[in-house]
Parts: structure tokens; C-alpha cells; sequence
């Protein structure tokens, strides 16, 4: 395989844009990254295009990327659509990778675009679904009766509020009378009723029935898989609410330091603590928002780098590991497959954990974040919460972890996730992140899962880039 370097990278600041189509935001990364890497659509030869909603929100359930890129004056090349759920993007960019280390293309490019911010919350929580085996889901909501709390958990929620009791926060939404109380209760009705004729025609009235009664508008049942696996954690190695609240705010912190991330406020330990319970122990602090946004990035082989006059710029790609899940019981006394596949890469790259200079990982919840430090080798598997409350994981520590903010402050629209990391990753490895630079950053690793097929993620991908090479 041919050695591959990314000669550019980009990505729009994730946030809410309902005014904007899909086409409009592939419009807004695909002319910045020809900018960042001084190209044009005449230099790509083929593009991987990720998206998992655009069918499901929108109705174009296929030839996505060639409808979106269109537009743009990008036809004729080879456009192939990638949707591996919340791992669509880093799939798209280890495709674009794979074209050119195999040989068959000199430069590639992987777009990654999605809208999930809809006014109807139902739909936007009911999308997830896709990311499940679809005609299991009845089982699947049986077998989440296996992740629901214990007296033991309720009595220690419980303890727990009274340490942190709620803060009101922010103005509350003034109401004018009956007739906004009962145009809400309407807009609630006509939301429900939407998701439950159309999922009810496509997966069955009773499973939709079935599904309802796990989850509410506003939380997704699958929340509660992360509640239950950080419940396990603290049990187990001894792990505390606090750990992920100091994670949190940590990813809150970076964000500040990031113009491309959706929350750019900080937010502090005790606030995290004090939010909203989403699934204990986990509050809303601790999880990642809803958004929409756009990444892309450009790759070349070697001798295109050259060809070009890029080699200041160009990151080469160390490692490019894409796996799936397996079957197997939940549990810690066996390999995930974060530990699996990082070893792959780190073979693959010829380096170790300890080579590492920073990290963006796939922290849809801080125990995300905590979980992969010790898949990944950063820690030994159960320290992972002392490891983030030691300060290791925060710009200036040993290993900063999501210097962009992560899922939980840049955001998380499914299909730029992946993409998004890797734009962080290529910025702070030409030294160009400004007041979140990593010093001496030469080695940086992305990790990105996606989707729930048992006790792993259902796919996942490791990437490893090296800074360009300093001339001298």
C-alpha cells in the first residue's frame, strides 16, 4: 500500500440551520476545503460522500452524494455514498484513503453532511433508530429492561440530587394564555402522529406502540445503554458522577477555544453536576447535542504531494483501521472494540498508545470519552476516570483528549462526526489551532464508532496521522 497524505480539511461550525438544505451545506465545506488545500474539483478523481438522514428526513434515500455534489460542478467521477451511522464520516475518509493506497487514484476526497435539527423532536430521536437492527427493535425494548436502575442505583440518584440539586436555570418562556399552552399541545399531537403513521407503515403499528412506551420526545432510549454501561464502570473500578462531570467540562472548556463548535461556552463541574439527569449518572452536560454540519477532506498520494508543492501541509496517514462490532455478552473481561482495532492501528503505524501526542475520540456521552482513554491504551482499563480528573486529558495535560470540544461542545451531526475529527486533527497537526494548540503535536489518533448491535458499537474507525515533515 502507497503512503496517503491529507492536503486538506475542513469543516463549517455545527450548530442549527434549518434554512439551509443539505446542498447548501455541502456547497459551504466543499469550496472550503478546495481553498484550504488550493485545489480545484478538476484535481479529485473520486469522492465518498457520507450521510445517514438525508433518506430518512428528506426523502433521498439514494444517489445522495451525486445529487448534493451536482451543484457544485462535480460529476462524471466516481461518487460512491457511505452510511455506517454515527461512523459514516471516518468510513468515507478510510474509502477516500483506500483509493489512494491501493493505487487506483492519485487524489480523493470524503464529504460528510448532515441535517438533524428538525422543529418535530419525535422525528429527530425516532431517526435513530436506523442505527439498530430495525426488525428486532421490539426485542431490543424488551432487552432494555435489562439496563433500567436497581433500588441500589435509585438510592444512589437520589443521594446524588441532594449533593447537586437542580439549578434553575435561564428565563423560562413566557406564556401569553390558553392559546400558546394549546398550540404546543397541538404541535406535541400532529409530531406524534407524524413518526407514528410513518413508522408504523414501515416497521409495524405494534412495535411502534412498543418503542413508545421507552422513550419519551426528548430522550432516546439507547441513553440509557450508556447510563447502564457507566453505572457498571462505577461498580466495577469505582468510577464517580464527579469523573464525568470534570470530562465534561473539560470538552466545554476546549470548545470555548474552537469558532467551529456548536457550544462555545464553558461549563463548569459543579453546573455539569447540577443539569438535568438524562440517564443517570449521566446529565444533559454530559451528552451530546443535537445539530447539523458539514466536513470534508482532501487526499493525495505521495507523489501528487510533490507534484503539487504541498509537502509543508500534507499530514501523512499512519494508520487507517475500519471494523465492526462481534457478539458478545456486556462486560469488561473482554476486548472491545476500541482495544481491538486501536491495536490494529498502532501495528499498522508502527507506534504505541504512548506515541500518541492528542486524541479526538467518539464521545456521544462523557462516559464515551472515559471508555475509549482506556481502549485506546491511554490508561489501564478502570482508571479512566482518574485518569481525566488528574488533568491529563485537558490542553497542557499529558494526552489532550477533543481539544475541538469533542460530540459533546463542536456537536454531533452523524455524518460529519468522523470528518470533523479528522479536520481538528490536520489543524493541530500543522500547528494552526491557535489558543487550543497542542504543543509539539506530531502523532494524532481519531477514533469514531457508530450504531448499537449489542453490547459494541457496530462499526468503528481508528485513524493515525503524523504531522507534515519539517523541511531542514
Amino acid at each position: 500500500m502507497r503512503n496517503v497524505f491529507v492536503v486538506g480539511a475542513h469543516t463549517i461550525r455545527f450548530g442549527k440551520y434549518l434554512e439551509k438544505s443539505i446542498k447548501d451545506l455541502t456547497a459551504m465545506t466543499v469550496n472550503g476545503v478546495f481553498a484550504d488545500a488550493g485545489l480545484t474539483k478538476n484535481d479529485i478523481e473520486a469522492l465518498w460522500f457520507s450521510n445517514s438522514g438525508w433518506g430518512e428526513g428528506g426523502g433521498q434515500t439514494c444517489i445522495r452524494g451525486q445529487v448534493a455534489t451536482r451543484p457544485l460542478g462535480i460529476d462524471a467521477i466516481p461518487i460512491s455514498n457511505v452510511e455506517n451511522a454515527c461512523a459514516s464520516g471516518s468510513t468515507a475518509f478510510h474509502q477516500a484513503w483506500m483509493g489512494v493506497a491501493s493505487g487506483l487514484y492519485e487524489s480523493t476526497m470524503a464529504v460528510g453532511v448532515e441535517k438533524l435539527y428538525d422543529e418535530n423532536k419525535v422525528a429527530v430521536f425516532a431517526g435513530f433508530l436506523g442505527g439498530i437492527d430495525i426488525e428486532k427493535c421490539a426485542e431490543l425494548v424488551q432487552s432494555l429492561t435489562g439496563f433500567q436502575m436497581t433500588d441500589d442505583d435509585r438510592r444512589e440518584m437520589e443521594a446524588f440530587r441532594s449533593r447537586y440539586p437542580v439549578k434553575s436555570g435561564g428565563k423560562k418562556k413566557k406564556r401569553t394564555g390558553l392559546t400558546d399552552s394549546l398550540k404546543e399541545k397541538l404541535k406535541t399531537a400532529r409530531d406524534n402522529f407524524v413518526v407514528f403513521i410513518r413508522l408504523g407503515e414501515s416497521i409495524g403499528y405494534d412495535k411502534v406502540i412498543a418503542l413508545s412506551k421507552a422513550g419519551s420526545g426528548d430522550h432516546s432510549p439507547f441513553m440509557d445503554v450508556y447510563g447502564f454501561a457507566a453505572r457498571q464502570h462505577m461498580k466495577k473500578f469505582g468510577s464517580t458522577p464527579e469523573q464525568l462531570a470534570k470530562i465534561a467540562s473539560k470538552s466545554h472548556f476546549h470548545s470555548t477555544l474552537n469558532p467551529n463548535a456548536q457550544y462555545q461556552f464553558p461549563v463548569s463541574v459543579e453546573d455539569c453536576l447540577a443539569d438535568r439527569i438524562v440517564s443517570w449518572p449521566l446529565t444533559r452536560s454530559m451528552c451530546a447535542p443535537i445539530g447539523d454540519g458539514a466536513a470534508s477532506a482532501i487526499l493525495c498520494s505521495q507523489a501528487m504531494v510533490k507534484k503539487l508543492g504541498l509537502e509543508s501541509r500534507a499530514v501523512k496517514v499512519r494508520a487507517s483501521i475500519l471494523g465492526s462490532g462481534r457478539d458478545r455478552p456486556f462486560g469488561f473481561d473482554e476486548p472491545e472494540i476500541g482495544e481491538r482495532l486501536s491495536k490494529l492501528a498502532y501495528e499498522k503505524a508502527g507506534l504505541g498508545p504512548q506515541d500518541i501526542n492528542l486524541a479526538e475520540v467518539h464521545d456521544a456521552t462523557a462516559y464515551g470519552e472515559l471508555r475509549q482513554a482506556e481502549n485506546l491504551g491511554f490508561c489501564p482499563i478502570g482508571e479512566g476516570g482518574r485518569f481525566a480528573e488528574s488533568g491529563a486529558t485537558k490542553l497542557g495535560g499529558k494526552i489532550p483528549i477533543n481539544p475541538s470540544g469533542g460530540l459533546l461542545s463542536r456537536g454531533h451531526p452523524i455524518g460529519a462526526s468522523g470528518l470533523a475529527q479528522i479536520h481538528e486533527l490536520v489543524t493541530q497537526l500543522r500547528g494552526e489551532a491557535g489558543k487550543r494548540q497542542v504543543q509539539n503535536a506530531k502523532i494524532a489518533l481519531a477514533e469514531n464508532g457508530g450504531g448499537a448491535l449489542g453490547a459494541e458499537e457496530a462499526a468503528m474507525c481508528i485513524h493515525i496521522l503524523e504531522a507534515p515533515a519539517k523541511k531542514g
